[in-house]
């Protein structure tokens, strides 16, 4: 048997303040610290070794990863950081106010825009790149994602770089964002496009999945923190 741990960050200041962020890169709150602190804590009580780390490209979740290594004292790991890990793009809707949307646009439409797999937020005019894509073609840079979206960027990270590693024996810790983190369990649960509706991932609560020789799950614990 061999785990997989998915941890949602911590607060981040786009979370206090109730904005859309996706790709916009916002650090934690105070709180996020200590919500990331806190999963760090409950995950080192089951003295899990981990043969990797795997992270978006954004400081949230790059912030929450560190803080986790550092109180499970497994600081020494490997850490990859990947685009493919990002959260889900909300394209125009980026930067906004979630209740201030709901008063533009109606609490349907928005609710579908959050919450349906196919759906698509508004688009960006022009995708915006920063410094931390400048080596990836622009096509990589979205105006917008839907889950969908999402977990179709997401899914050949998981089967080439933490499938591999948990078929070889290895524990794998996976710190990214509310959307991709659904995207994956939604992949791995076998999920139906309309059930994913209501899954929700809460922040800094680490998932602990066990899973066989051939990475079908056999046990699933949502530590308390």
């Amino acid at each position: 048997m061999v785990k997989l741990v998915l941890i949602r960050h911590g607060e981040s200041a786009a979370n206090f303040l109730n904005t859309y962020t996706g790709w916009s890169d916002v650090p934690l709150t105070a709180l996020g610290v200590q919500q990331a602190q806190a999963a760090g804590q409950a995950l080192a009580k089951l003295a899990l070794p981990f043969g990797h780390v795997h992270t978006s490209v954004l400081k949230r979740a790059i912030q929450t990863a560190y803080l986790v290594q550092e109180e499970i004292d497994q600081n020494w790991l490997p850490i990859t950081k990947s685009w493919r890990l990002n959260e889900r793009h909300y394209g125009a809707l980026r930067g906004l106010n979630k209740d201030k949307t709901r008063e533009l646009f109606g609490k349907a439409q928005v609710a579908s825009w959050r919450r349906s797999f196919s759906n698509r937020p508004p688009l960006l005019a022009q995708p915006r790149r920063s410094r931390a894509y400048q080596n990836f073609p622009v096509t990589i840079i979205p105006r917008g994602e839907s889950l969908k979206d999402a977990e179709r960027r997401l899914i050949p990270y998981w089967l080439d770089e933490i499938a591999p590693r948990l078929l070889a024996g290895e524990n794998q810790l996976v710190v990214a964002h509310g959307s991709t983190l659904r995207a994956l369990i939604k992949y791995l649960e076998q999920i139906s496009d309309a059930g994913i509706d209501q899954v929700e991932v809460a922040n800094a609560q680490p998932i602990v999945y066990t899973l066989d020789d051939r990475l079908a799950i056999v046990g699933k614990d949502i530590l308390p923190v």
